[in-house]
């Protein structure tokens, strides 16, 4: 059984938060539920959303990278990627 909770999106006041929800909801990365998760603490949620935006959307890292990235976290939790 889970034991840390997920943020009620509906209980974020913060735009930048909400923001970053919705776009784990469209893209499906990072997952929602991570997010919602990370966002317990806003400082590290709007810490690794700003990073994520950076690194992966809008391409600072090569694409041969990012796939590489995303086979390794795959494989380390059993995903059938």
């Amino acid at each position: 059984m889970a034991r840390i909770s997920y943020v009620d999106e509906a209980r974020l006041a913060d735009p930048e938060l909400r923001l970053y929800m919705e776009q784990a909801r469209r893209f499906g990365t990072p997952r929602p539920e991570t997010q919602a998760i990370r966002s317990h603490v806003p400082a590290v949620a709007k810490a690794f959303s700003r990073a994520w935006e950076r690194i992966f959307r809008q391409g600072i890292l090569e694409h041969s990278l990012k796939e590489l990235c995303r086979v390794y976290v795959s494989k380390t939790i059993d995903c059938n990627y």
